[in-house]
This record gives structure tokens, C-alpha cells and sequence, in this order.
């Protein structure tokens, strides 16, 4: 840790204590000062298949500067990190790959029609209110027919005003500072137009240089050591900023939303740690914006909902490597989309719903003789569902028709899918106490314009992925005013089998891949999660949450290749997390554990493919103050406690221990 960080930490510490021992000093008087408490609104309709969720304090609480890193803590998940606050972070849950997973902002699926992928290092959590999961998809059947087509689905809620305290204006400004030249400064303000109308605008400003030391030790095959050494990470810098603008309305019996956002960063691309390679020449520009709007109405027993969007997105990317063909490649990204999703309810119940999208995806790059591909995809949906004292089920069936269009170049022909869905939920009590739930889904996703087009690692003959999914599970669940104020207990079996499954390995650099179809992964698994609440004294709360995840994802497309039946690259046999937070009037106390297990970097499981496991641990505390209208927080984050040397994918090492010291004031 420099001198710099030294003085900032003694400086964040000379506040707290002294506030601290004044509020102590303060006579109390007959108000007490209640424990933040997120309170949600009631859904219509319990869920089949419950979410994995984090929100409220408890997200904030995580040692987490983006989505990606909050998504660690759910069972089933696998992070590719490739290091450093800039590095690109993907999701891949239940080993069905990262472009079977949809990402949610705010009601409107995310898209990336060049390489599937949604970087979740550039969302960050100081304006994002909850994160959910959806493993198959979400339990609702009013919802855009792209939602019923992901094997698995991430919902990332925003902050939405709410103005219930009679005020019509609220402000919060943040900051984060910490190793590695990390300033991170945010700010939120929300407005009360009238009656019916709210309004909010977020910024963000993040810089970082990305440097942090590092232990780079190779064993060969042999078990004899090969090197072992320490050096600095180079071109891991980072500046990027985000602008958002919401506004929200409300209708009778309906409401309405449109949000702006704008996303742009400048960062160098950490790349493989290789043949004693210290620095690489890349570097990206992003620019990713989109405006959007939707609207809710409900008539009588009918329900719409509507949504439009439209988003440009623009990717500069640069390779100046010595030792490399210099590049120099701009692209270009536009999506149009619209959505109509209608239900009706027949009688108290069962349920029927009908839903509509339209994509339009082109892109294009300042390449010779480049195919500028467009793609037009049409998604319609038919869902029903009907619930009981005692069960509750729904089923779907999305018919998805694609069809390309290339400049030059003969296109592929045209795809026409049916994939159906059956959710069943049973309650053996006649309460949702326990329950216990199964699900039977198929799902089918199109290779991206990088996988089919790009000229240096496209592959025209890939196929597209058909995934197969079964589940059974149960849930318990049930809250008290108590010792144990509430427990959560939950288990999943599941078995996917995924066909022509399409397989990106970095080809030298991270931004370039080499595509091809693994034929057929055999995926069998189980998640376990359990969460308990507990307040063993007054003012006191105490909460743990463990996640655990075993999974078996082998490849099973010939006997006769060398990988058959072997676990594929990157999916650990065990992984898992444990979170423990504790609340003390105004302190709160978090530590985190993630273990990762033993995998191998390549289809062969040998032993020069081996990755050893990882874990680790995060501790932060946080104060709270409060004076008058005014809330404020300190916290101070150490990651990595134990400054364990790992990486999470191989040759892209992870930052030892590092910290962070975070000023939330809000009003």
C-alpha cells in the first residue's frame, strides 16, 4: 500500500472515530434510529422457480465494484475475470456458455449481436437497487418474448425515486479511492416533477491505472519449477464514464418509463502473461448507448406491456504489438427492437399471455471486403399458467425465425426454431413454506456475427447451440419475529445437454477468439444455497449465506478423441461462497469467501492443462452517521485478505491484496 493511500486511510479513520465517539456522546432522546430495511412491492403471483437475489444493503455491503463481481456470490455461476478494475468480465451459468445468458436492464434485454457477450464490468452497482437469477426463465408469463428464449437470465433493477417522505428532491454523492490510483466518484439526483411524474439523473466518472503486483510461478509437467517470479501488471488502465437519465410515470392502472444511457471508456487490454511478456500493445474504445421506453396498462382482466429501444454501439480497437501485425479496426453496432407482450387472465386461476419482438442488428467495420452482416430476427411467444392452494404451473413455446443478410457474400439460410418451456411448483402444506419445483426447458441461440463473419477467427460453418434443460428442486423458506428472524434453505438438481456447443478460446489476444463447435457437452450438477437471519441481542443482526455448486460438464461428441468424456475448459468440479454480515446499531461488519475449484484450460484433462483452485477473502467495515436530513457512510474494503496469487483464467493474474475507501453522503 503507498504513502498516498496510507494518509487516506489515517484520514478516513480520524473521522470516524471522533463522529463515532461524539454520536455515542449524543443524550438519546425517545427516537430511536432504525436499521436501513428495503421494503419491495408484493408480487401478483408467487414465483415458480424462486430467484437467487441480492439487494437493498446487502448489495451494497459486498465487496463488489461492478455487476460481474456481485455475481459471484450465486450458486451456479462462473466469472471470467481477465484482472484489474478494466479487465473484461462475462458470466457463464450452468456451464451453458455466456451467450445463453440474458442480461436485464431495467426490462429490456441487453444485446451484443457482434460477439454475444455483455461486459458486466461496465454496469456499476452505485445505482443498481437489486441483481436477480433466473435459472430457465423468469416466473412471469407477461414478458417480451425475448425473455422466454435465454437458458438463463440476469435482472438488473435500477434505482427507482420514491418520494413517500413528502420531500420532491433527493441527492447522493459518492466516492471511492484505493489501490492501484482507483477514483471513482458518482452522484445521483432525483427529482418530483408532479404528482404522476419522477425524474433521475446518475453520473460516473471511474480511472484507474490498472497496476498491481503480481507472483508469476509455472510448474512444467515434470512437477519441476520452471520460473518463479514478481512483476508489475502493465496496460490495465482504465477511464470510462456513465450517464443515465430515467423518467418515470404513472397512468391509471399503468405506468410508463424511458431511460437514456450513455456508457464511454478508454482502456488497454491486459493481455496473456506468456514467453516472459510482460505489456501488450491493445487497447479498446467503447461507446455504448441506448435510449428505451415501455409502458404498462391494465383494462379489466387484459395487461399490456410495451417496449421500444434503440442502441448504437462503437468499438475501436487497436493493436500497436512490435511482435504483432499492427491493427487499427473500427466497428459498429445499431439495434432496433420492439415488444409487445399481452396477457389475460380467464378466471382466478388460469392465465393466458401472447407476446411479439422484432430485431434489427447490422454491423459493420472499416475492414476490406467486410461481410457488414444484418440480421433480422422475429420472436413470438404463447404462455399460460395456472396456480392453486397447492400447485402452481406455467408452460411456453417461442417460435424464433432469423434470417442474414451479408454485403458480397452468400448468406446462411434462414433459421426457424420452436423451443417450449413446462414450470411446476407443488406446496404439500398449502403453504410457501415449502415447496418443491421442477422445470423442463429448450432453448436456441444463433452464432454471433464474430463467430460466422469475422475474418480472422469466423467460422461460417459453425451450427447453432440447442440446449436441453431439466431441474428439480425444493425450497424452504419462512420468517418469524424470533432469534432466527428468517431461514432460506434451498437445493437443485439439474442435467443441461448442449449440442453443437460453441467454444471461444483466446487466440494471443484478448479481444481476437478461435471459434469452434465442442458437437455435444453432457452437463450434470447441483446447487445448494441456504440463508439465515439472526438477532441474538437487541440492535444486534447477524446473517449468513452459503452458496455451493457441483457440476459435471464433460464433452461427449466422439469416443475416439483424446477429450472425450473429460470436463471442459474452465468449469471447476466444486465452487462456492460464503458470506457473513453483521449489523451493530450504526457499524456493519461484511466478510466474504469464494472458492473456485481445481479445472483444466484446454478439452484435454492432462496434467500440463491443469489450474490449480483459488479462493478468496474480502472483509469491509462501514459506519453510519446521520445528522438531521442528511445520511452518510465510511466504509473501508480490503480484497484479497490473505493476498493469495491466483488466476482466474490462466495467464491473466488476479491483484493480490488490495483496498478500497468509500464516502457516501445522501439526502
Amino acid at each position: 500500500m503507498n504513502l498516498s493511500l496510507h494518509k487516506s486511510l489515517l484520514l478516513i479513520l480520524s473521522i470516524i472515530v471522533p463522529c463515532s465517539q461524539a454520536w455515542a456522546d449524543i443524550k438519546p432522546d425517545t427516537t430511536n434510529v432504525l436499521t436501513e430495511i428495503v421494503v419491495t412491492a408484493h408480487r401478483p403471483e408467487v414465483e415458480v422457480i424462486p430467484a437467487q437475489r441480492l439487494s437493498g444493503d446487502e448489495l451494497q455491503r459486498l465487496n463488489s465494484n461492478s455487476v460481474a463481481d456481485a455475481l459471484r456470490y450465486f450458486s451456479g455461476v462462473q466469472v471470467k475475470d481477465y484482472g484489474g478494475v478494466g479487465g473484461i468480465k462475462t458470466v457463464n451459468i450452468r456451464s451453458m456458455g455466456t451467450n445463453h445468458t440474458g442480461v436485464v436492464y431495467d426490462g429490456v434485454e441487453l444485446g451484443n449481436a457482434q460477439n454475444g457477450q455483455i461486459d458486466l464490468g461496465q454496469f456499476s452497482l452505485d445505482n443498481i437497487e437489486a441483481i436477480s437469477l433466473y435459472n430457465g426463465q423468469k416466473s412471469e408469463i407477461l414478458q417480451p418474448a425475448r425473455d422466454f428464449g435465454s437458458a438463463a437470465s440476469i435482472y438488473l433493477r435500477t434505482r427507482k425515486p420514491d418520494f413517500s417522505d413528502g420531500a420532491s428532491f433527493h441527492t447522493r454523492l459518492n466516492v471511492r479511492f484505493g489501490s492501484f490510483d482507483l477514483l471513482n466518484p458518482s452522484g445521483l439526483i432525483e427529482l418530483k416533477l408532479s404528482e404522476k411524474i419522477t425524474a433521475s439523473l446518475s453520473a460516473e466518472y471511474l480511472t484507474s491505472t490498472g497496476k498491481y503486483k503480481f507472483r508469476y510461478r509455472r510448474v512444467n509437467p515434470a512437477g519441476e519449477l520452471a520460473y518463479d517470479t514478481v512483476a508489475v501488471r502493465e496496460n490495465g488502465d482504465i477511464n470510462a464514464t456513465r450517464l443515465e437519465c430515467n423518467l418515470n410515470g404513472q397512468l391509471n392502472n399503468g405506468e410508463w418509463n424511458f431511460k437514456a444511457y450513455n456508457y464511454n471508456s478508454e482502456r488497454g487490454v491486459p493481455g496473456a502473461i506468456v514467453n516472459n511478456v510482460w505489456r501488450r500493445g491493445e487497447r479498446i474504445w467503447d461507446t455504448n448507448s441506448f435510449v428505451q421506453g415501455g409502458i404498462t396498462k391494465t383494462i379489466g382482466r387484459f395487461s399490456t406491456l410495451n417496449n421500444i429501444k434503440y442502441s448504437f454501439y462503437r468499438t475501436h480497437y487497436v493493436n500497436n504489438d512490435d511482435k504483432q501485425i499492427k491493427v487499427d479496426n473500427l466497428y459498429r453496432q445499431r439495434e432496433i427492437y420492439l415488444s409487445s407482450a399481452n396477457e389475460y387472465i380467464v378466471n382466478s386461476w388460469w392465465r393466458i399471455a401472447a407476446s411479439y419482438d422484432f430485431m434489427w442488428n447490422t454491423l459493420s467495420a472499416d475492414m476490406y471486403d467486410f461481410a457488414k452482416p444484418t440480421r433480422y430476427t422475429n420472436m413470438a411467444a404463447l404462455a399460460t399458467s395456472v396456480s392453486s392452494r397447492y400447485i402452481k404451473a406455467q408452460a411456453s413455446a417461442l417460435l424464433t425465425s432469423v434470417h442474414d443478410r451479408l454485403v458480397g457474400q452468400q448468406a446462411p439460410k434462414d433459421k426457424a426454431v420452436i423451443t417450449p418451456a413446462i414450470y411446476m411448483a407443488l406446496y404439500p402444506l398449502g403453504t410457501h413454506d415449502l415447496s418443491l419445483r421442477a422445470f423442463y426447458k429448450r432453448s436456441f441461440r444463433m452464432p454471433t456475427f464474430n463467430d460466422l463473419y469475422y475474418a480472422d477467427m469466423g467460422n461460417s460453418k459453425l451450427n447453432p447451440e440447442h440446449v436441453t434443460q431439466y431441474n428439480a428442486g425444493l425450497l424452504f423458506s419462512r420468517s418469524s419475529r424470533g432469534f432466527l428472524s428468517s431461514v432460506r434453505i434451498s437445493g437443485d438438481v439439474y442435467y443441461n445437454k448442449v449440442k453443437d456447443k460453441i467454444v471461444a478460446y483466446p487466440k494471443g489476444q484478448q479481444f481476437r477468439w478461435t471459434m469452434l463447435n465442442l458437437g455435444l457437452v453432457d452437463i450434470r450438477g447441483i446447487d445448494l444455497s441456504a440463508l439465515a437471519t439472526v438477532n441474538p441481542i437487541t440492535s444486534l443482526t447477524l446473517s449468513l449465506r452459503l452458496q455451493y455448486t457441483f457440476q459435471r460438464a464433460i464433452d461427449v461428441t466422439n469416443p475416439s478423441d483424446n477429450y472425450y468424456r473429460d470436463q471442459i475448459p474452465y468449469i471447476p468440479r466444486h465452487s462456492g461462497s460464503a458470506v457473513l454480515g453483521m449489523t451493530w446499531r450504526m457499524w456493519n461488519l461484511n466478510y466474504s469467501f469464494i472458492y473456485v475449484g481445481e479445472r483444466y484450460n484446454q478439452q484435454e484433462n492432462i496434467r500440463y492443462n491443469y489450474t490449480q483452485p483459488w479462493y478468496t477473502s474480502d472483509i469491509s467495515v462501514s459506519r453510519d452517521f446521520k445528522f438531521s436530513n442528511v445520511r452518510c457512510r465510511a466504509m473501508i474494503e480490503i480484497n484479497n485478505l490473505l493476498s493469495q496469487d491466483y488466476d482466474v483464467i490462466l495467464n491473466y493474474p488476479m491483484p493480490k491484496r488490495n483496498y478500497r475507501v468509500t464516502l457516501t453522503v445522501e439526502l
